[in-house]
């Protein structure tokens, strides 16, 4: 019966695009997100539905969309820049069986967040987009938050909907994603058009926002715990009480704590004792590896040349009280480990310019909502809505950064999506500012002088 479920939804989602043509691109990003064929048995698993999306958005939007003022962002560029780059380094990699195998999903990652700037021509598609998105993560938060509520959760044993640990259903990922949306969730219950922001739309946005917070709780994930602590200090700008603001934060955080199941505060309290931990012990010992390779392979070695690393570390440990406490040391030998971090990841397999192109185009998505988020800051018109847009997709991504230091998701599809959303609201926002009249440098030309008689 699920597999009916899955393959009908599609099925008419689909046929819904033989009308709407952009509904193929949110099709891509339902599967993207969701991976429906994984969650079957039989039907979709033979029948490559991803490419047959992603098919049809692209013939239709070369067919029949408005292809008008078309802008290609730098970003954009820069995009397929890292796009070409990847190819050498997939051609050259050490691992060269192992690294096509990543390659086959990057690339599409990145072509996709070329490509969709290009359809986000809209204020209804940019919406309709980004309520896809967090729509199509939620179906694995509620079930998370769901669990979590009834059983506690716990690191490695939460799960969510598959047995595949990859994904959005890998627990430090989709915490760092829970996070990363609930700036959006909360810019619909103000500024949404497809659903009106009523009772029921606050409602259900409230009840997302907490099994969002529930993800990190539920997964036992460290990552998730300093991403809310960071989204919880961005959210001061926006904020015109700051002291109430912060107080309620302290209160809700203290009336929080005895609520936490025990899995979950054992596993936060490692964040002080990580010398003792397997997990962060060796996330040093692959950096500090990572740094040496690097200074022999500046290019990096394509993706998953961290297989060929080896480590040793040390894990220490204190035994007893402040008064007689012994230190224990205990050295430990790994290889083949993962880098744990997409900065990292970037440097191993990319180098230094895979990496100093990576982080311009994350940069480069900052500055750009920034430059939105004032400029817009006092606008009361039908644009009223780009500011406080810009400043969450803005406040997603920092999100976003700060848990890629933790987890290799460079290549996340999720964040090229959200990427693609900030190119798709940048270049909207500038059609939008020259049919108006406006010069590049911000101001209104003058209406030309009226012909003499």
């Amino acid at each position: 019966m699920r597999d009916l479920a899955f393959v009908g939804f599609l099925a008419a989602i689909l046929a819904l695009g033989f009308r709407r043509p952009f509904l193929f691109v949110l099709t891509y990003v339902y599967i993207d997100i969701v991976s429906p064929q994984r969650l079957t048995y039989l039907l979709l698993n033979a029948v490559p539905i991803s490419a047959i999306a992603v098919g049809l958005a692209i013939l239709a939007w070369a067919a029949v969309d408005d292809k008008r003022d078309t802008r290609i962002a730098p970003r954009q560029g820069l995009l397929l820049v890292l796009l070409l780059y990847c190819w050498y380094s997939t051609v050259h990699a050490d691992f060269p069986v192992d690294a096509v195998f990543k390659w086959e999903w990057v690339w599409k990652a990145l072509a996709f967040a070329i490509f969709l700037p290009l359809t986000l021509r809209t204020r209804l598609r940019i919406e309709a987009l980004l309520l896809f998105m967090i729509l199509s993560a939620a179906s694995i938060i509620i079930v998370g938050g769901i669990k979590t509520v009834a059983s506690g959760g716990g690191y490695g044993q939460l799960a969510l909907m598959v047995d595949n640990n990859s994904g959005l259903y890998e627990g430090s990922t989709i915490s760092m994603v829970a996070i990363a949306i609930i700036p959006l969730i909360l810019w619909f219950t103000r500024f949404g058009t497809i659903f009106v922001p009523d009772w029921r739309v606050k409602t259900f946005c409230s009840a997302l926002i907490f099994a969002c917070l529930l993800i990190p709780v539920g997964t036992s994930t460290r990552t998730g715990l300093l991403c809310i602590g960071l989204l919880a200090l961005l959210m001061l700008r926006e904020t015109k009480r700051r002291v109430l603001y912060l107080s309620l934060i302290g209160v809700v955080g203290l009336a929080a704590i005895p609520f936490l199941p025990s899995t979950f505060t054992e596993r936060m309290g490692t964040i002080k004792t990580y010398q003792a931990d397997a997990s962060a012990s060796t996330r040093l010992a692959v950096w500090k590896w990572t740094l040496d390779y690097v200074g022999t392979h500046p290019f990096g070695g394509g993706f998953e040349a961290y297989r060929q690393n080896r480590i040793a570390y040390d894990k220490v440990s204190v035994a007893g009280d402040k008064n007689n406490a012994t230190v224990e040391r205990e050295l430990e030998t790994d290889q083949g480990r993962a880098y744990h971090s997409a900065y990292f990841e970037m440097l191993g397999e990319q180098g230094w310019p895979g990496l100093a192109i990576w982080l311009a185009i994350q940069l480069g998505g900052l500055f750009r909502m920034e430059v939105l988020r004032r400029r817009y800051a006092r606008e009361t018109g039908d644009l009223a809505w780009v500011a406080p847009l810009a400043g969450a997709l803005q406040n997603a991504q920092f999100v976003y950064l700060l848990g890629a230091a933790f987890i290799a998701v460079a290549f996340q599809p999720f964040i090229y999506m959200l990427i693609g959303a900030q190119i798709g609201l940048d270049t909207y926002v500038a059609r939008k500012r020259r049919e108006a009249g406006w010069t590049p440098i911000g101001r209104k030309r003058a209406a030309p002088a009226p012909a003499p008689a």
